[in-house]
């Protein structure tokens, strides 16, 4: 017995067989209910279609129907997973093109979403970051969709478009930027005054959470991340490493306003990590500030003609308006289709 405790390399040469196992038959077994979900939709749809069902009772046939099949196969035959099923089939052509990808308890979160790229944003999103079920409602929540289409002031059917097919392409710095950052998870009631040094304590013990805000592919370095000059001692507030970008990204936090000397001693901060922390694989680091309100044509003369990457955007304690934030995105669009 003790000579099999001891072989810790069998031990864990097993474990990781199981392990895989057991992952392969969850992934099969999420690809065979899918499967067949799609297909009880398909079912449900053409049977609507032969007979000229009507909407209402198309309702009292599903209210049936979750009766038999709860009756005859139990849980997971409600009428609301019934019409699931069926706006499965509705939304997605090819069965083939929703197997493999998301849990089944995924696609009822993306099915309760009415506007297709919208819809296909967060499908795209969630496969490509590995969102969980629960981040998934987050993100949702959040109205990450209208902050990535407002973040950059620029939005037109080109972008709505590119994000529905690519979600977020992190090609250059200014993709991974949002506006407004969402610190609800936090915790901090509205407009209740916090210092820096809290709101980084605050952040740097929910860790997962903002790194989930901050988007794919950050890894967290530190804090008060020392930079001597000249004898004298400067701290970075936050420090983090982008994988797909290949850069350092510094962010510093303020509880006040946009003010420029912050996009100053930021600079000088970028300019410190190009020269002494980048090696020669390293992108050129880029610097956040992250602040309670921005004064967008201050900021844009502040941070006009700077040869470093340096964004400012706001971040708020609690969800945003999600019914605001889409007609400032419908506005935007309207206004961008009367010009063209």
């Amino acid at each position: 017995m003790n000579e099999l405790i001891n072989n810790n390399d069998m031990i864990q040469e097993i474990k990781e067989l199981l392990l895989s196992a057991r992952t392969r038959v969850a992934a099969a077994v999420n690809s065979e209910l899918i499967s067949t979900y799609w297909n009880i939709g398909r079912i449900i749809v053409m049977h609507e279609q032969q007979n000229n069902i009507r909407a209402d009772y198309g309702k009292q046939t599903l209210k049936e129907l979750s009766k038999v099949l709860t009756n005859e196969f139990g849980k997971g035959f409600s009428r609301s997973n019934l019409q699931n099923m069926r706006l499965l089939y509705l939304n997605y052509e090819k069965c083939q093109s929703v197997i493999g990808k998301l849990t089944w308890t995924h696609y009822c979160e993306l099915l309760a979403i009415s506007d297709k790229n919208k819809r296909s944003f967060y499908e795209k999103e969630a496969i490509n970051s590995g969102w969980s079920v629960r981040e998934l409602k987050r993100q949702i929540s959040t109205s990450l969709y209208e902050r990535l289409l407002l973040s950059d002031g620029k939005t037109n059917k080109e972008t709505v478009i590119a994000l529905s097919q690519k979600g977020i392409e992190m090609a250059e710095p200014s993709d991974m930027i949002k506006d407004p950052y969402v610190f609800e998870f936090l915790g901090i009631p509205e407009n209740k005054p916090i210092l820096e040094s809290d709101l980084e304590k605050a952040l740097v013990t929910q860790i997962e959470n903002f790194l989930l805000e901050l988007g794919r592919g950050f890894m967290f370095v530190g804090t008060q991340q020392r930079i001597t000059l000249n004898n004298t001692h400067y701290y970075v507030d936050m420090v983090f490493y982008n994988k797909i970008l290949r850069a350092y990204v510094l962010i510093e936090l303020k509880t006040t306003k946009l003010m420029p000397e912050a996009i100053g001693q930021l600079n000088m901060y970028l300019n410190y990590y190009a020269s002494e922390v980048n090696d020669e694989h390293d992108a050129p680091p880029i610097g956040i500030i992250l602040c309670t309100d921005k004064d967008s044509v201050a900021a844009e003369y502040a941070l006009g003609g700077l040869s470093n990457n340096i964004f400012a955007s706001r971040y708020v304690s609690y969800m945003p308006n999600k019914e605001q934030l889409i007609k400032q995105v419908e506005a935007v669009l309207n206004e961008w289709n009367n010009k063209f």
